[in-house]
């Protein structure tokens, strides 16, 4: 909802500009002024907000604008640039390895939706074929070993946790020497929310690290969740669309090919009555794909008439 609100805000506030029979510097000061109140009452920090105004204001010369130049456009390019500076800082974010233990603990203020959070993460790896697990060392909140017990058991992700043990480090060292004799390859560590007092100092972390934004949860379902692509995001924002976000064809691809290991096992196994078959294969792959990704093929539907094409030309 906060984003929804700052996107149209900063749609109607370019928007404007074309209605102008005259783009000039008090124009753009206008238009200025209403996406940076709007990005402060979104709580994005004043210092940033201050710096992507300078830099709008440096990139746009009118004297050096060309003649007949459409300038909405043109200014409308370069505040998407900054706001793309704003959410990216350039820096590649971590890669979990495959086959190999992933520890990632968790840490935020209170109330910012950790324990939800780390729940969409281990279900988003394990639609993908990882091993994921998850651990609550918050011994500080009344009810959170519940919570994640309860995500945990709904999603059928092994968690750890104790009612009796006050020593949040003991918890999580256990936790994660015991999924990591069990072979997990994703393990989350839940931690204490810290008072909003401390948010300055997250923020003071962040920008000392550059660290990257990774994932962006899109509702309140266990399955909204997707990697942060800077550019689509800001494209969205901006009401430009975002057609490559639509499918991902890098996604298919690897799906594609662990479709065809999975296939030529099930063939060579076929003899074997009640193993498997093809169509509890389909319904496996369909699970691991983004439901975009299958919307954009037309369900299983169009996922099975995919590979039945496939296979009729060779491929498979």
């Amino acid at each position: 909802m906060v984003l929804a609100d700052l996107g149209r805000k900063i749609r109607n506030a370019i928007g404007k500009l074309g209605q102008n029979t005259v783009i000039n510097e008090e124009e753009l000061d206008l238009m200025l002024k209403e996406v940076c109140t709007a990005l402060i009452e979104s709580d994005v920090h004043i210092r940033l907000v201050k710096q992507l105004k300078d830099n709008v204001k440096k990139a746009i010369n009118f004297e050096e604008i060309v003649g007949g130049a459409n300038k909405r456009r043109y200014i409308q390019k370069t505040v998407f640039n900054e706001l793309l500076k704003l959410v990216d800082p350039g820096v590649t974010a971590f890669q979990p390895t495959k086959g190999k233990r992933n520890v990632f603990m968790f840490v935020g203020l209170q109330g910012s939706g950790k324990t939800t959070t780390c729940t969409k993460m281990a279900y988003y790896y394990q639609r993908k074929g990882w091993k994921t697990c998850l651990i609550c060392a918050d011994t500080f909140r009344a009810g959170a070993f519940d919570q994640l017990k309860q995500n945990a058991t709904k999603a059928r992700i092994p968690f750890y946790g104790s009612y009796s043990e006050i020593d949040p480090v003991k918890i999580a060292a256990e936790g994660v020497e015991k999924f990591t004799k069990e072979g997990f390859e994703i393990i989350i560590v839940d931690t204490s929310g810290r008072h909003k007092q401390e948010a300055s100092l997250f923020e003071e972390i962040v920008a000392v690290t550059k660290s990257p934004v990774i994932f962006i949860g899109t509702g309140e379902h266990i399955d909204d969740f997707e990697i942060f692509k800077p550019k689509s995001f800001v494209q969205k924002l901006l009401g430009m669309g975002d057609i490559a976000g639509l499918v991902d064809m890098q996604e298919v691809r690897d799906l594609l090919a662990q479709y065809k290991k999975f296939s030529d096992v099930v063939k060579k196994i076929g003899s074997i009555k009640g193993l498997f078959n093809m169509a509890q294969l389909n319904q496996q792959m369909a699970k691991m794909m983004d439901p975009r990704v299958l919307q954009q093929m037309g369900g299983m539907g169009g996922l099975q008439n995919m590979m039945n094409q496939m296979a009729r030309a060779g491929k498979m």
